[in-house]
């Protein structure tokens, strides 16, 4: 390339604004975002914050955008369904990744513990939501994946928040149950701690021939995942790329080609080697321009996912940043290979 990755990342932003109009006001056509053979997409609730967060408001967003892939997270799913509601939890509201973990990292720290009182309301709001769940009805998903795929946009994936590792064989078809309705070709999770807990969940997703990708922090590693995919080849990888680098303090290219067939999707943010923060795209870390042409240059078919996790600037939104981060990929595919994605 002719210029650093910095500097890349710099002509990205800086040639972001003029693709961050609604959609509407300048494009009449359905939102495409594989670019190059690469899908692109954006891990939400999350990503928006609280700025959005139900369904239909997401779907919005994202046409206007131009984005036409998206990791969604159970929150807005099952209220979309008519869950009962419950309180908000993490920026991405009920179930969002705050509840998981990585809101942690965004915000700068992690959450208090909850209290007595704060245990026994979440020990209820489970009770209740598992209830539901065991007679929900799918038609209410299939509807919401109608509605998402005649506006462009394809679920691919189907974060269930509340977790697989520990819940009844009950609990986990219904989650399997809901990905397959949405049209989602893999569910992610967090990587459990213990291999009991890979193992069983990979069991339900060979039975029910849907991959399950493992999201891991900063304990990410070249081996990290090793266990998991040998209990089951339905188990698989959702890699991200930012934690990794800062975990690590090395590419995560090596691991990708390492485990192409095992990743089911990869997660792009920026951040610092030896656990320092999450910054703006190309002022950081991680390698996303070789990251992207590497993807680009094999044909790699799993998508990148936008999860928005830098400090948002003043007088920006989270929806404009994500156009930055949209926009930076569209740049980085359509530069010349560099020597480190060969």
């Amino acid at each position: 390339m002719l210029c650093n990755r910095r500097e890349f990342g710099t002509q990205a932003l800086l040639a972001a604004p003029a693709l961050l109009l609604p959609r509407w006001a300048w494009a009449a056509a359905k939102p495409d975002s594989r670019i190059a053979g690469v899908q692109i997409g954006v891990i939400a609730p999350y990503s928006f914050g609280r700025e959005v967060n139900d369904a239909e408001a997401l779907l919005k967003a994202l046409v206007d955008l131009g984005l036409s892939g998206v990791e969604l997270q159970s929150g807005p799913v099952e209220a979309f369904a008519g869950a009962p509601a419950g309180p908000a939890r993490g920026p991405g509201g009920p179930g969002g990744p705050g509840a998981g973990g990585p809101a942690a990292g965004a915000a700068g720290g992690a959450r208090p513990s909850p209290t007595p009182e704060q245990r026994e309301q979440q020990r209820v709001r489970a009770e209740a939501m598992l209830k539901w769940r065991l007679s929900a009805p799918i038609d209410k998903y299939k509807a919401l994946r109608k509605l998402y795929n005649d506006a462009g946009v394809t679920i691919y994936a189907f974060k269930y928040d509340s977790g697989l590792a520990q819940a009844s064989d009950e609990e986990c078809e219904y989650a399997f149950n809901v990905a397959e309705a949405l049209g989602a070709n893999h569910m992610t999770m967090e990587l459990p701690r213990d291999a009991a807990g890979s193992k069983r969940v990979g069991e339900c997703a060979a039975r029910r021939k849907l991959p399950v990708g493992y999201h891991a922090h900063t304990q990410a590693s070249l081996t990290a995942w090793d266990e998991a995919l040998a209990q089951s080849k339905y188990n698989a990888i959702n890699l991200d790329a930012g934690h990794y680098v800062a975990g690590t303090s090395q590419s995560p290219i090596p691991l990708i080609r390492k485990h192409h067939d095992r990743i089911v999707s990869v997660h792009m943010k920026d951040r610092k080697k030896a656990d320092g923060p999450n910054v703006p795209w190309g002022q950081g870390d991680t390698p996303l321009v070789e990251i992207l042409q590497l993807m680009k240059q094999e044909r790699y078919k799993f998508p990148a996912t936008i999860e928005l996790e830098y400090p948002v600037p003043e007088g920006s939104s989270r929806s404009l940043e994500i156009g930055k981060c949209l926009e930076f990929c569209r740049q980085a595919l359509s530069g010349a290979t560099t020597t480190a994605a060969r």
